[in-house]
């Protein structure tokens, strides 16, 4: 069953409750183990999720706001080892990823139908819309 785009935003907006209370179900001293050779811990996930949120934020906006303009591509891996994911605060990584979701829904909870095929530039992707 195809959902509407109602339906998606909605989901979209308990993103951030989904992810914290699906932490509730490990053990924070689990949160340090890493499961095999290049392989992230939960700590480097949950780091990632507010980095990750961030360009998300950016990019949002670059399709509303400036279509056609160029949107950042990064390395992930590269950014948690450069960034040392394992020195950054969990607690204020999750509230950074719960503001910057709640901001981004509040921008398109009405956001107008024609701006949603609004497109920008990626350079490993080609072309992002926010309908994707």
């Amino acid at each position: 069953m195809t959902m509407s785009r109602k339906e998606k935003i909605e989901l979209f907006r308990n993103g951030h409750a989904q992810v914290v209370a699906a932490l509730r179900e490990f053990p924070k001293e689990s949160w340090q183990y890493r499961p095999g050779p290049g392989k992230w811990t939960i700590h480097e996930i949950i780091i990632h999720l507010a980095d990750s949120e961030a360009n998300a934020y950016g990019r949002c906006r670059m399709c509303i706001g400036q279509p056609g303009g160029l949107l950042m591509a990064y390395d992930q891996d590269m950014w948690a080892e450069k960034l040392n994911y394992h020195s950054q605060s969990i607690d204020t990584a999750l509230a950074l990823f719960g503001a910057l979701r709640q901001s981004t829904w509040e921008l398109i909870r009405d956001l107008p139908n024609e701006l949603w095929s609004n497109a920008a530039t990626h350079p490993e992707h080609s072309s992002y819309t926010l309908d994707i």
